[in-house]
């Protein structure tokens, strides 16, 4: 049988009986936007990341955009963050005039090279943004020491890392703030788009509140310029339902994660590497081929789903042309970008179908090359 990238119907089916009970409620008191549903969801999940407050949000993007502009950041301003991710974390430091600086990567891990960082703060450096990328946090204790020593903010692009930990802290006691999305196949994914930022500064959790919904203080008191963002009732009951579930979704990923590592141990791809100091919830499953798209062909040839996250350094996509990257040309983040491939990796994947797709993945050393 076929064994997609991801499955969301399976994940459903698992839980469907108490998703479809929360979802009749709503509609019977249609209470759609800013419900107590939406209150709850936002408790359990400040609690769950180790934080103060939580304020939910219409997407990830929409999370990153507004811390980022809840700690200022504007006009002029520049704002550091990795080569190597999905273009929101970019496109957020656009929408609110400031200039994205993009940093190289680490080899072993695929976050941002903090030893990079230093040489890219400028006098106009308002903020660093790092990426928790596919599952596995990036060394904060580095960066929030070089943020403290510079005077600047530290939002956490924590999109793909619902969960994980650093030094067996959550994310969300880190830095001034961590953005989640609640996309579908997130760890944990809503039934439609969604996102939230976790805090422990109370001035920011005013001032996002604020944000989300107009510039308003109370109804038709605006206060300040604001947007329409905020987070479903509908989305915000069913990220209650998988919450839930969330540790025990991130515990199977990680025992299929073991899983690929031995059965992969000797074959043709180079496997992801987790750090000592950090817990992975591996959103993505990474490997590396020379040969990356002829292995992808393959794959699709035994029915096996694969994806490619990311295919284009940011600083090298038509819009970022020009913008500053440490190093240039940000070789690292380019190399891996032409070796990097997705393998199935969801909770519902069964031992049997991770041994196919390692089966499929090994095959691959014994394909010959056509000229």
């Amino acid at each position: 049988m076929a064994i997609p990238l991801v499955d969301l119907q399976a994940q459903h089916r698992n839980i469907s009986d108490d998703v479809n009970a929360v979802v009749a409620d709503i509609m019977q008191r249609a209470q759609f936007i800013l419900g107590p549903e939406e209150e709850l969801f936002e408790e359990e999940f400040a609690a769950y990341c180790g934080a103060k407050h939580c304020i939910g949000v219409a997407s990830g993007t929409e999370a990153l955009h507004l811390a980022l502009r809840a700690v200022g950041v504007g006009l002029g301003d520049e704002v550091i963050t990795v080569a190597n991710t999905f273009v929101a974390t970019g496109y957020a430091i656009a929408y609110t005039g400031a200039t994205p600086v993009f940093v190289d990567v680490d080899p072993t891990d695929y976050n941002i090279d903090v030893n990079l960082l230093e040489a890219a703060i400028t006098p106009r450096t308002k903020a660093i943004a790092p990426v928790h990328l596919y599952g596995q946090p990036a060394r904060m204790a580095e960066i929030t020491e070089l943020a403290a020593k510079h005077g600047l903010r530290v939002i956490q692009d924590a999109c793909q890392a619902h969960g994980a930990t650093y030094r067996d802290e959550r994310l969300g006691a880190l830095g001034d703030a961590a953005c989640y999305s609640f996309y579908p196949s997130k760890n944990l994914g809503a039934y439609g788009d969604g996102g939230a930022i976790v805090t422990n500064d109370d001035e920011l959790d005013q001032q996002l509140r604020l944000l989300r919904n107009y510039g308003q203080r109370a109804k038709n008191d605006y206060v300040r310029l604001g947007y329409n963002s905020r987070l479903d009732t509908l989305q915000a009951a069913i990220l209650l339902v998988k919450l839930r579930r969330l540790d025990e979704g991130n515990e199977r990923r990680r025992e299929i994660a073991r899983l690929y590592g031995e059965l992969l141990a000797d074959g043709p791809v180079q496997l992801p590497v987790e750090r000592d100091d950090a817990r992975h919830v591996y959103h993505l499953y990474i490997v590396q081929h020379a040969e990356r798209d002829r292995l992808a062909q393959h794959l699709n040839e035994q029915g096996v789903g694969n994806g490619i996250h990311y295919p284009t350094p940011l600083p090298h996509i038509p819009l970022f042309h020009g913008t500053r990257q440490v190093p240039d040309g940000v070789p690292v983040a380019a190399g891996l970008c032409e070796r990097i491939l997705s393998l199935p990796m969801y909770p519902e994947l069964t031992d049997d179908q991770v041994r196919q797709v390692a089966e499929a993945v090994a095959s691959f050393a014994t394909v010959p090359a056509v000229s």
